[in-house]
Order: structure tokens, then C-alpha cells, then sequence
């Protein structure tokens, strides 16, 4: 990769999107230090085996916030933080196909299938998608109340917090265990690699090249 006077820094999220990353980074030949996928280190910043090239690994939620400031050059954040934040600074240019759920509305079982119940054309919804929250609702004419929460989101209707959440989904077993049902399906998420809008003027060669390598690598 081209040689530039800063290090070429990549924001990672931290939790189990790690796993799914880490033969990517192999297929691109970007090889962290150890440290990386120790998740009990306390290190935010790590060398790789390519000179020039950094990586931080942060809260998913901020990943596209170290990427749209310039404080790193590139990032991975899923398609749900991106669409919650929106930032304008982002390119998106690679879906990574990993990280793969979906973002759905859920309510109590006794109530998902409730006709006048889902007619409600002002709602109280918990959240940590507030935005994603109130455009989605909005489009369909419906007024909602968002209530941020960070977790234990399927805690909220069973205490009277709110009788529906969003929140990302995999397999539903959550959703079962705590009684509630999917009603809507918002958005299907995956991972994508994101670059700062004025890096990829300013360094560009550079920048392509890993764009190139981690298309190659989703596609093999």
C-alpha cells in the first residue's frame, strides 16, 4: 500500500462482529497484533503488519463518528448505525456481507396480531434507534414516542415502559423468551466498509487499494 507521512487509520467495533471480521482482514493481508482481539485489553489503538496502516477499536455506535470527524480514514459499522446517524461526510462503497440480522419492531404476543392495536396512530416505542425510529414510523403516518434505551430493550413492555421496541433481531429467541413477537420488519442490516468523504480525495490511490482488496475478499 502507498506510503503517506500519517498512519492510515480503520475504526473497528468491538463485540462479536470481531469473529466475522477477522478472515476478511486475513483475505486482505492485514494482519492486527495480538492485542487486537484480546477483549479484555485495554488498548483502543493497535499496530498491524502493514506500516502505515492503524486500527481502533471502538463501540459500534461510534464508528461512524471517528470516520465522518476524520479521525480515522476508513471504517466497518453496520447499516444500522449508518442509517440512524446519516452521516453526509460517509461513502459506503462496500457491503462486507457480515454482521448479518435485521431491525424489526416487536410488541407482547397478546398484542402483535391486534388490528386496531397496530392502527395506533400514536405510539410509544423504546429504542436505540430513535431516528430510524420516527422516519419509519412517520412514513406510514404514525406519530412515535421514542425512549432511548441502550439495552434490555425486551425489559420494556412486560414493566409498562412502552408496548413496542425496535431492535436488531437474529434468530427471535430473545424476542420468544421475553414474550414479544416481531410486527414490522424495518431493515435488513449487514456490515459495510465506510471511508471519510475528503480522505478518499486527499489519499486516494491509497484508500482504493483497500476498497479493491475488501471487495475482492467478499466476493471470494
Amino acid at each position: 500500500m502507498t506510503k503517506t507521512t500519517k498512519p492510515l487509520v480503520i475504526s473497528i467495533p468491538k463485540g462479536r462482529i470481531l469473529e466475522e471480521i477477522s478472515p476478511l482482514f486475513k483475505k486482505v493481508g492485514l494482519i492486527p497484533e495480538k492485542a487486537f482481539f484480546d477483549e479484555s485489553s485495554r488498548k483502543l489503538r493497535f499496530s498491524t503488519n502493514q506500516k502505515n496502516v492503524e486500527l481502533i477499536r471502538v463501540r459500534s455506535f461510534d464508528v461512524p463518528t471517528f470516520v465522518a470527524f476524520g479521525a480515522a480514514q476508513i471504517g466497518i459499522a453496520g447499516s444500522d448505525v449508518l442509517n440512524e446517524f446519516d452521516y453526509p461526510d460517509l461513502y459506503t462503497p462496500v457491503d462486507l456481507n457480515v454482521g448479518k440480522c435485521r431491525m424489526s419492531v416487536a410488541a407482547p404476543a397478546e398484542w402483535a396480531k391486534d388490528k386496531e392495536f397496530l392502527r395506533q396512530s400514536h405510539i410509544r416505542v423504546a429504542t436505540k434507534y430513535p431516528n430510524t425510529t420516527k422516519r419509519y414510523f412517520a412514513a406510514q403516518g404514525i406519530q412515535a414516542e421514542c425512549i432511548k434505551l441502550n439495552g434490555a430493550l425486551e425489559l420494556a413492555p412486560t414493566l409498562g415502559l412502552c408496548r413496542r421496541i425496535v431492535d436488531l433481531v437474529s434468530s427471535g429467541a430473545t424476542l420468544k423468551a421475553n414474550g414479544l413477537e416481531e410486527t414490522d420488519v424495518i431493515a435488513q442490516v449487514s456490515s459495510r466498509l465506510i471511508v471519510n468523504r475528503v480522505a478518499f480525495k486527499t489519499r486516494s490511490k491509497e484508500i482504493n487499494a483497500w476498497i479493491k482488496a475488501f471487495q475482492k475478499a467478499v466476493e471470494a
